[in-house]
């Protein structure tokens, strides 16, 4: 058994998916790739937009997607515990 392995790239989302967050890999026209995570805003003209959580909206050209699929909701940011109250309160 050789140590290569190879990925599997599929494209598991749709247009049904507007609203969702999804985990997206393109191709760069350099051949390089490049991911995208963020809420699929639309899907239309063979256009992707998706938000990312800094609020940068991405344009995907359908063509470029390599791998896509739904991912589950970004968790809410940790909450720092809070000091112990004093006695002299």
């Amino acid at each position: 058994m050789s140590g290569r392995f190879a990925a599997r790239l599929v494209v598991a989302i749709s247009g049904a998916d507007v609203g969702q967050r999804i985990s997206l890999r393109r191709r760069l026209p350099t051949g390089e790739y490049s991911d995208v995570v963020g809420v699929l805003e639309s899907w239309a003209g063979g256009t992707l937009a998706v938000r990312r959580r800094d609020g940068e909206l991405v344009e995907v050209p359908e063509q470029a997607m390599v791998a896509a699929k739904v991912v589950p909701p970004q968790p809410p940011p940790k909450r720092r515990p809070r000091p112990p109250a004093s006695e002299d309160d």
